[in-house]
């Protein structure tokens, strides 16, 4: 009889950890321009293939190619700039408010504004995003009030949550921000449903669900592809894969064995891959799932491939997982730079100009954060009222609640 193996198991480790050289060897990138663009009601197993390749339009000189190409206007692209611009800007004044203790908790989306920002852009008034902790870009490419962002995450009397979700959950049903949750995914399986209550209405808005890549693997993000695949509900399935699921790599989730647009097949769901910091590509696959949703022809999944700059959170440190030089080293650039470079080829922009609006930012972010301090920060200032914690629940509060909010004397 043979003698037997003792079996083993695979546990993912990243190519490099501390100390070492930044490794994105694993990240197969072809040209620009390369991937071919199907039509919008193609079946999905005729482009798998799009699952395991990254569509891009943004080349190393900066010049728009190939056929994902969308012909947006220099202004439109500048107001992409300008967003994310901003949103860079909000997340520096928040992290430093936090070092200030002036909220207890912040996360940034630094590298990451042009999957937020490009994919606002397809979307219609009456939409409704599903959002991770990781999408303010979707309120700041609308001008959302930065005040009313800001007096969220400091908790303070004009916060319009009253104190009752944590920093950056924020939650704006007229700008189409579904309330963020902390619990992971569990946004998904709203959102299908969400777009399934649109379609039974007759109604016309669609819905756009949000996750990171570690959490794709959470059950109730396959429950949603279940009922995107079965019903076919107008809703873009969005996989922001920025690499790191705070100190575990993309491989954990299951990206070392497959990509996580690949997830999507087995559910007979079209799904693409996209360069996650171009903003031409994002704003380019994200009308082409937003047409697609608008006609009646079900989901699409799409895997963003970008990179988490910086820290995962306030309370994080990425320096003990991974090589301080590794976001210098990504190989798809930043976002902000590489719109810039594009407008600057056009002839539409210069550094000048680029040095001029970041200032004129910093100042309007600055003026916010200043306006929103005024109305307290977490330790000091005026905070919304604890009556606010009896209420929002109940159409018609119960009496229990009724005798514990007169014993709290509020």
């Amino acid at each position: 009889m043979a003698e037997r193996i003792p079996l083993s198991l695979h546990v993912p480790e990243p190519a490099v950890r501390p100390g070492g050289r930044p490794d994105f060897q694993y990240l197969s990138i072809p040209r620009a321009g390369a991937v071919r663009r199907p039509p919008v009601d193609v079946p999905a197993h005729e482009i798998h293939d799009l699952a395991y390749s990254i569509i891009r339009v943004l080349n190393r000189e900066g010049e728009a190619v190939g056929p994902w190409d969308p012909g947006l206007g220099v202004e439109a692209m500048k107001a992409g700039l300008r967003a994310m611009l901003k949103t860079r800007a909000f997340d520096a004044r928040m992290m430093m408010a936090q070092r200030q203790g002036k909220t207890s908790f912040y996360m940034p989306s630094t590298g990451e504004e042009a999957v937020a920002c490009g994919f606002q852009t397809a979307l219609e008034k009456g939409d409704m995003n599903f959002p991770t902790y990781r999408q303010q870009g979707l309120l700041i490419a609308q001008d959302w009030p930065l005040v009313d962002m800001m007096c969220q995450v400091f908790s303070n009397e004009r916060d319009r949550l009253m104190g009752r979700q944590l920093p950056v959950l924020y939650s704006a049903k007229e700008a189409g921000f579904f309330s963020v949750s902390g619990n992971l995914t569990t946004q998904f399986v709203q959102a299908v449903g969400w777009a399934m209550a649109s379609a039974i209405s007759g109604d016309t808005r669609i819905a756009a669900a949000w996750v990171g890549e570690g959490s794709t693997a959470e059950s109730d993000f396959h429950a949603a592809l279940v009922f995107a695949s079965v019903y076919r509900p107008p809703v873009i399935l969005n996989v922001v894969n920025n690499q790191w699921a705070i100190s575990a790599f993309q491989g954990i989730a299951g990206g070392e064995s497959a990509t996580f647009a690949a997830r999507a097949h087995g559910y007979g769901i079209p799904s693409l891959r996209v360069d996650g910091n171009d903003f031409l590509a994002v704003h380019a696959a994200s009308s082409w799932a937003a047409e697609r949703a608008r006609r009646n022809l079900g989901a699409t999944l799409i895997e963003w491939v970008t990179y988490r700059a910086g820290a995962h959170s306030t309370s994080d440190d990425p320096s003990r997982y991974r090589p301080k030089e590794e976001s210098d080293a990504w190989p798809l650039g930043d976002p902000i730079e590489r719109l810039k470079n594009h407008l600057i080829a056009l002839g539409a922009w210069s550094e000048e100009r680029q040095t001029q609006l970041r200032a004129e930012i910093e100042d309007e972010v600055l003026a916010a954060a200043r306006e929103a301090e005024g109305y307290g920060t977490l330790h000091d200032g005026p905070k919304p009222s604890s009556a606010a914690m009896f209420e929002g629940v109940y159409k018609e509060m119960p009496r229990h609640l009724r005798e514990q909010r007169q014993e709290a004397g509020v």
